[in-house]
């Protein structure tokens, strides 16, 4: 049965991913906010799977709660109706396909060449006080980088939709 849900639950979760950008049955931004709910829900099922309960529900309660509320905020203060529609580009589409590209090479090699889940213990599955002490000793410096992003796409989400005074 576990087979079956992990099956399914992943799945759904690229099936909702893939509609979140490539909506066909809609271009309302909101409908595509919808699919990204679907997409975390199904996520936090893949994670009950995994007995890591906590990290379940926090993605639940943080990305399809808080998460998903600020982005329908920014969808509807940023009124796309009535923006006007943008001609395709072929140049950018073949520059980020390159960017995406090379970003996923760099992925690959690094997750390849790295001992990643080496230092878990499978005993400790699922336990808080395992994910606190090795999220703030061992992975103290990538939690603090993840802060400093969060930080600075904040900020830029501020300078973007702040309106000019005239």
């Amino acid at each position: 049965m576990t087979d079956i849900l992990f099956y399914l639950l992943s799945t759904l979760t690229l099936v909702f991913g893939v509609l979140v950008v490539a909506n066909p049955f809609s271009r309302n931004p909101v409908t595509s906010a919808m699919f990204l709910v679907m997409t975390i829900v199904s996520m936090a099922g893949l994670f009950v799977l995994l007995h890591a309960f906590f990290l379940a529900v926090i993605q639940v309660m943080v990305y399809a709660g808080a998460v998903i509320v600020l982005f329908l905020f920014v969808i509807m203060l940023l009124d796309i109706n009535q923006e006007e529609k943008r001609r395709f580009q072929f140049f950018g589409a073949i520059t980020g396909g390159i960017g995406l590209l090379s970003i996923a090479l760099v992925m690959v090699k690094t997750i390849t060449t790295s001992n990643v889940g080496a230092g878990l213990t499978p005993e400790l599955e699922g336990s808080t006080r395992a994910l606190g002490t090795a999220l703030f000793t061992q992975y103290v410096l990538p939690f603090e980088i993840m802060g400093i992003l969060l930080l600075i796409a904040m900020v830029g989400v501020i300078l973007l939709s702040k309106k000019e005074l005239k």
